[in-house]
């Protein structure tokens, strides 16, 4: 039988554009100098950044390029933007910060990190679906909160989370909203002049910037603290010299990535949909994690009754097709996805999960390729598996290998 290879782990990471290469190159080669020097090479170095940031900036819908601070991806974002907001709060008495149960770690443990130094958090629940209700924050909201913060898109079940309602709801308690929107950038369209978010976390390399460069925006009058000290770089509020190549790649990335959003959401979502109505329908004993109706257009979140998704995984890169099961991130962990248990799901399912992330590069000849694979690998698999023929026999189940 025929093997190829399929990527489908574009919610891990994603390969360089064209674009992002050639714009980054020269930055690496004639253009090397330092961004802070004031003669001609450094102050090239400098446009550089000065005209990516104002990329980032329209991207976004900022109201201006300042507004924009480059930082080494996703995770220092968020933790810079909830550190600052909550030490701000914490000047004004404000002590209390809310999140959800299926945030990315990123800002699950800077939340603990503070609950450690007295800060007070609320865990919001998301119900079956992943969606985090409205309605739950503004119960949540108190005279102390000193900030919301709420993802944009889930990274391992693709929810959409009503963030324009969320932001209306803080901005009219007074309260600082921050969105993690890593998955969401290329996906929704952001007008963050008109949106009520305080704060926005991106990674380069979610949208084909190579990896370790981010940034965060920041609402002009917000302040911010710096979480690394030393040089006067990102206007004192992030020390040490500027990834220029890497800052450089992700503006022509990002301007790439929201050009055609509506188009590549209407390609993508075509060929998930199909993905999952296969697996569905060809796989017994399986299930969609998270609904339908509010999913990021390239992502399909399953999980197989009797399979270890470690397993899976392997055996999937055997035949070519790279996926995941589940954040990246928590890889080599063995406890079972916090985001799956959280809409209900049992540790022993959790764990028989499979994450595939479809991109720009996917075709429709990767999901036949898949849909060929797929269940006969699980079909070994669950041959082989005690934990199949444990439940096989106490749910009645005769035929050990049904798929």
């Amino acid at each position: 039988m025929e093997k190829r290879f399929v990527y489908a782990d574009n919610a891990a990471t994603t390969n360089v554009s064209d674009n992002a290469l050639n714009a980054m190159l020269p930055y690496l080669k004639e253009q090397y100098g330092n961004p802070s020097s004031i003669y001609s090479l450094g102050m090239d170095a400098a446009k550089g950044v000065l005209n990516a940031r104002k990329q980032v900036a329209e991207a976004l819908g900022a109201a201006r390029p300042s507004e924009i601070y480059f930082t080494s991806g996703g995770s220092e974002a968020d933790n810079l933007a909830i550190k600052s907001a909550s030490e701000f709060g914490a000047k004004n008495g404000k002590r209390h910060i809310i999140t959800t149960n299926i945030e990315h770690h990123a800002v699950l443990n800077t939340c603990e990190y503070l609950e450690k130094h007295g800060f007070e958090v609320t865990y919001l629940h998301a119900d079956s679906d992943g969606i985090i209700s409205p309605d739950l924050v503004e119960k949540a909201i108190r005279d102390d909160t000193a900030v919301v913060s709420v993802m944009a898109v889930n990274n391992e079940i693709g929810s959409i989370q009503p963030i324009n309602e969320i932001g209306e709801i803080c901005r009219s308690k007074g309260v600082l909203f921050h969105t993690d929107a890593v998955q969401a950038t290329g996906q929704i369209h952001y007008d963050l002049q008109n949106m009520k978010i305080d704060m926005l976390s991106l990674s380069g390399h979610k949208f084909h910037a190579p990896k370790g460069v981010g940034a965060l925006y920041v609402r002009s009058g917000i302040p911010i603290e710096s979480l690394i000290h030393g040089g006067a770089q990102e206007r004192g509020k992030r020390a040490g010299t500027e990834n220029v190549a890497g800052i450089v790649a992700m503006g022509a990335a990002i301007t790439d990535a929201v050009e055609f959003i509506d188009e590549r959401n209407i390609r993508l979502a075509k060929m998930r949909d199909r993905l999952i109505d296969g697996i569905l329908s060809e796989i017994p004993y399986s299930r969609l994690n998270g609904g339908r109706k509010h999913r990021s257009s390239g992502n399909v979140n399953v999980s197989f009754r009797g399979i270890e998704g470690e397993s899976l995984i392997l055996a999937l890169d055997i035949r070519g097709i790279a996926a995941s099961s589940g954040s990246a991130c928590a890889s080599g962990s063995i406890d079972p996805s916090h985001v799956l248990t959280a809409i209900g799901l049992d540790a022993e399912l959790a764990k028989g999960s499979l994450r595939l992330t479809l991109g720009d590069g996917n075709t429709e000849d990767d999901i036949d390729y898949i849909l060929e694979v797929l269940p006969e690998t699980i079909k070994r698999l669950r041959s082989m598996s005690p934990m199949w023929q444990r439940i096989c026999r106490e749910e009645g189940i005769t035929d050990y290998t049904v798929i």
